[in-house]
């Protein structure tokens, strides 16, 4: 007769490379003792409230609605900035350069040292190669071209941050990894060894090299797997180097901690925040209830938010660049391809916070001159720009609010 554990371990046997491992062992003890696990499962720093009832088929009837489809991709190809290894091995006259190669994924030179942010080189992210979320623009240039690389940092462990067939290029190099607890049971079992993973809990730092990284508190969720078990930790990224010091946000939604890690680790030459894949449809925070387009999701940011959470973690000022990210280079919400690049655009103005525009693969220094051209706009079809602030918004007649038909008929 078969026992249950060896049923376990087939299944596991059976179980896609690209789904990773869950954490075991000692990692998964760790796990069970960090203060932010609980019940099984990590808590976000403040609560999340599961989708609406009814939103799933609401979504579905939008999703699939054939001028909206045409919203969501660009109207050409989009332009990459054709950066070379040459352009890259010259060192930045400021002491730090930064290199968006398009979603989440960028190369921060700091104080002598490279930094890459959740690189996704696949065409997919997905767990398969022929389904999922395609890129709507190649990669800038191929891994091989950006030189040696000190650490990779990853922000949790979803497709679009975490690509399996990236990290087996990194496998066989010197590279040191940064990630979140337990995320470093999926980097083992794609081949690399654990005397280079550095995975931390929030609030934990490590230093490699000249920098000093420290896991900072996020509000999102993990899982690759058939079964999403919430065991493995997101993180946003402060980095610190001898002079400069940068921000990554992965995904998150706003919370008031922003405030916090700036207070603590900032403030910051550059923030690489997260704008994009927002939706109505996503989780909502009980606390915000104003209807604004693109709704106040629990796990990712409208833009708008995304420039409050820069400004918190700047001590509530305008302070050092924003880099725009996670958007334009995979299809993951219902919004119009190049909105959140505009609405920031918009929202940073008002406030006077400045934002760089670079193209995918475009090389820009903070303290230098910033790419500013808003070049999706000969690739979109038009944006609605219904806003400015919510006040004005309070002031309209409720027919007139800019809401989705879901939100209208609450």
């Amino acid at each position: 007769m078969t026992s249950p554990r060896s049923l376990r371990s087939g299944f596991r046997a059976l179980r896609p490379a690209a789904f990773g491992a869950d954490p075991t062992g000692e990692r998964l003890a760790r796990i069970q003792r960090s203060p932010h696990f609980a019940d099984g499962s990590f808590r976000n720093p403040t609560g999340v409230r599961p989708p609406l009832a009814g939103s799933k088929a609401r979504f579905a009837r939008m999703y699939f609605d054939k001028k909206q489809r045409l919203s969501r991709a660009p109207a050409g190809p989009v332009p990459v900035h054709p950066t070379t290894r040459a352009d890259l091995a010259e060192r930045p006259a400021t002491g730090l350069r930064i290199t968006w190669m398009g979603h989440s994924s960028v190369l921060a030179e700091i104080d002598g040292h490279r930094v890459l942010f959740d690189p996704v080189w696949g065409e997919r992210c997905s767990p398969f190669a022929f389904a999922g979320p395609r890129r709507l623009h190649p990669v800038p240039l191929p891994l091989a071209a950006l030189g040696p690389v000190d650490v990779v940092v990853i922000s949790h462990d979803h497709y679009d941050h975490l690509d399996m067939p990236t990290i087996r290029r990194f496998a066989g190099t010197d590279t040191v990894f940064a990630v979140p607890l337990g995320v470093g049971a999926h980097l083992e079992r794609w081949g690399v060894s654990s005397d280079r993973l550095r995975e931390l809990d929030w609030q934990e730092s490590t230093r490699i090299g000249g920098l000093t990284l420290t896991a900072t508190p996020a509000r999102h969720f993990c899982g690759r797997g058939l079964r999403n078990q919430q065991n493995t930790l997101w993180a946003s990224w402060a980095v610190a180097g001898d002079t400069h010091r940068v921000f990554h946000s992965g995904d998150t939604g706003y919370f008031p901690g922003f405030l916090d890690i700036g207070a603590e680790h900032g403030p910051f030459d550059a923030t690489m925040i997260q704008i994009g894949a927002y939706s109505d449809f996503w989780p909502k925070n009980h606390t915000d209830c104003t209807p604004l387009p693109g709704g106040w999701p629990d796990i990712h940011m409208t833009p708008a938010q995304g420039v409050q959470a820069h400004l918190d973690l700047q001590g509530s000022k305008p302070h050092g660049v924003m880099l725009p990210i996670h958007w334009g280079t995979f299809n993951l919400a219902p919004h119009p391809w190049a909105e959140p690049a505009e609405w920031t655009r918009d929202e940073a103005g008002e406030v006077g916070q400045t934002v760089a525009s670079p193209r995918p693969g475009e090389p820009f220094e903070p303290a230098g001159r910033l790419p500013s051209d808003p070049w999706w706009r000969e690739l979109s079809t038009p944006i609605a720009r219904p806003w400015r602030r919510p006040k004005a918004l309070l002031e309209l007649p409720i027919e007139e609010h800019p809401v989705s038909p879901d939100l209208a008929e609450r």
